[in-house]
This record gives C-alpha cells, sequence and structure tokens, in this order.
C-alpha cells in the first residue's frame, strides 16, 4: 500500500481541497497558484505509473487508485470551475461538466462492479490521453485570464471538447470489453460444467 507510486496517487487526492480552497477566490494570482498546484499533481500521474512499472511497484490498489485520483482531482476542479463567476466572464459550460462527470462515474462503477466479479480493469492507452487532454484543458481553464496573447479560456474550452469527445469513447469501450470479459467468463464456465 504504502509503495511511492501509491503515495503519489495519494498526494494527488490530498492537493484537491487545496486548489478547491484556491478556487473559491476568483482573483488572477488564486487562480495561478491553483493552476500551477494542479499542474504540479497531474505530473505526478506520469510519475505513479512509470515508478510502479519500472521498479515492480505495479498493485492491484494501485490499478484502482491510480485512476480514481485522476477523476477526484478533474471532476472537483470542473464542479468549482463550472461554479465560479469570474467578473462576468464566460464560464465552464455546466452540461459540459456532466457528460465528464457522467462518464466518470459510469467507468468507475463499471470497474466496481468488475471487481466483484474478479475482474481488475486497468487504464487502458486511450484514458491516459484522455487524462492529459483534460489536464491541459483544467489547467487552461483555471488560468482562465489572458497571458501573453494566450486566451486559456479559450484554449480550455478546446481540449475540454476534444477530452469528452474522447472520455466518451473510451467509456463506450470500457463497457464493450467488460461485456466480453463476462461472456467468455460464462462460456468457459459453461465449458467446464458440460
Amino acid at each position: 500500500m504504502w509503495t511511492l507510486p501509491n503515495l503519489l496517487s495519494f498526494f494527488r487526492i490530498a492537493i484537491i481541497p487545496v486548489v478547491v480552497y484556491l478556487l473559491t477566490f476568483t482573483d488572477q494570482a488564486s487562480g495561478l497558484l491553483a493552476a500551477l498546484l494542479f499542474a504540479l499533481a497531474s505530473v505526478t500521474d506520469f510519475f505513479d505509473g512509470y515508478l510502479a512499472r519500472r521498479f515492480g511497484a505495479v498493485s492491484n490498489l494501485g490499478k484502482i487508485l491510480d485512476p480514481l485520483a485522476d477523476k477526484l482531482i478533474i471532476i472537483t476542479v470542473l464542479i468549482m470551475l463550472a461554479a465560479m463567476d469570474r467578473s462576468g466572464g464566460p464560464e465552464v459550460p455546466g452540461w459540459l461538466v456532466v457528460l465528464v462527470v457522467g462518464r466518470e462515474t459510469a467507468v468507475t462503477v463499471l470497474r466496481g462492479i468488475a471487481l466483484t466479479e474478479g475482474i481488475v480493469m486497468e487504464a487502458e492507452e486511450l484514458g491516459k490521453y484522455k487524462f492529459l487532454l483534460q489536464a491541459v484543458a483544467v489547467f487552461a481553464l483555471i488560468v482562465h485570464f489572458p497571458y501573453l496573447g494566450i486566451h486559456f479560456y479559450v484554449v480550455g474550452i478546446y481540449f475540454l471538447l476534444l477530452a469528452t469527445a474522447i472520455a466518451l469513447w473510451s467509456g463506450i469501450q470500457y463497457h464493450i470489453k467488460f461485456f466480453r470479459l463476462l461472456q467468455q467468463r460464462a462460456s468457459v464456465s459453461g465449458r467446464r460444467a458440460n
């Protein structure tokens, strides 16, 4: 449980309240600090997977904890961003946040059901790309204000739309994979019974 990769996942979860607190303020300085902490937490996602594979510290807990930490930080920050009012500027559309939360909830529930069947469903490669795009989107949306000629809100919405499309597709793939695994198990059990 207390391997370095798992500790990095716990760190991502522990940093969520700090980012949420900073997002209760709508000034640019608080937004930048929240964005930097979010970026730091997001970078640990790469390192926990890399370290787990490199040092043979892959565990069933890590397979569940890693994607759970990703989901918690993305969902929590997106809900805060959708609720924020930054000087009358554009907000993160609630319908987009509902799609993200719905997808993440469906996949998490599916993983829970799979565990009751003795199946551990690891994060897929497409899920990693989805998290990367979501992390870029959320970072830009936290920054929100234009800097150095870059309108971070527009960049964030673009990446969030792209990440949501990939998330919905990968969610469908998770469900298909789960039902195929159940069918294979049922056919193997049926053959053994005969």
